[in-house]
């Protein structure tokens, strides 16, 4: 058990946990800023322009409601409310267009760091590491005879 834990413990400290918990949180608050964006900003004038109701209400009722003389329903119909899942999907546009810019970002920079000709840029310690490696190589099998033959397999 005390094996366990450490190993929890390690995994725990790592960036990688903590980063994840960040953008998890982060996430939410970005969902709920959009949820509001699109509820409260885009889908009224859109929902006036096109239908003159509110987005969220559209439905396609297949069999209407049945109410008695009291004004109870009795039988509740069978409705389709497309409105709410439309809100979803430009939800969804909303986040996957943000999220999509976001990386597009991170990897132009990634490329930008990446690039050992690019001087603008300062290139990460392993990526110099390994462009030493290669070009040390390089000077070894430059250094070699290129004049003998590779023996025979």
């Amino acid at each position: 058990m005390a094996g366990f834990l450490q190993e929890f413990k390690k995994f725990a400290v790592k960036g990688n946990m903590i980063d994840l918990a960040v953008g998890v949180v982060i996430g939410a608050a970005f969902n709920k800023i959009v949820d509001v964006l699109v509820k409260q900003i885009i889908t009224p004038p859109l929902g006036y322009l096109t239908t003159g109701i509110e987005l969220a209400d559209l439905a396609w009722v297949l069999k209407e409601p049945v109410q008695n003389e009291a004004g109870e329903v009795t039988d509740p119909g069978v409705v389709i409310g497309y409105g709410l899942f439309l809100e979803a999907a430009i939800d969804f546009l909303i986040i996957a267009f943000t999220l999509f810019v976001i990386i597009r970002f991170i990897n132009s920079l990634r490329d930008k760091a990446e690039d050992a000709g690019d001087k603008t840029v300062p290139t990460p310690k392993d990526i110099q590491l390994l462009t030493d490696i290669r070009e040390e190589m390089k000077k070894l099998n430059g250094s070699a005879n290129p004049t003998s033959t590779p023996p025979p397999a």
